[in-house]
């Protein structure tokens, strides 16, 4: 059984930081490279940043480089984000999952079943 519990956002203002911690069930942790992704209201989820199983390889959406980190705690089954000098534009419910690259380049989600995400609000 697939369970993903996203935690950590809240109501930040502009250049603030914030650290979200996403608990995955061992089917969906293990050996999985696990990523990020979040949903604006009235768009698309997209995705946001993955990193491997063995975190040495990380991958990032362009509008995020140089301000998200993305890492995992293969011991308890987490993996996190941590945002810093957010921006209005990172305002959007985040998600995890584990995932699968395709073309080199597209990510997809390798579950279809999400948790309830966690909401980051940016915003002064």
């Amino acid at each position: 059984q697939v369970q993903l519990v996203e935690s950590g956002g809240e109501l930040v203002q502009p250049g603030g930081s914030l650290r979200l911690s996403c608990a995955a069930s061992g089917r969906t942790f293990s050996n999985n490279t696990m990523g990020w992704f979040r949903q604006a209201p009235g768009k698309e989820r997209e995705f946001v940043a993955a990193i491997s199983w063995s975190g040495r390889s990380t991958y990032y959406v362009d509008s995020v480089k140089g301000r998200f980190t993305i890492s995992r705690d293969n011991a308890k089954n987490t993996v996190y984000l941590q945002m810093n000098s957010l921006k209005p534009e990172d305002t959007a419910v985040y998600y995890c999952n584990a995932v699968y690259q395709e073309y080199g380049s597209t990510w997809y989600a390798l579950f279809d079943s999400w948790g309830q995400g966690t909401q980051v609000t940016v915003s002064s």
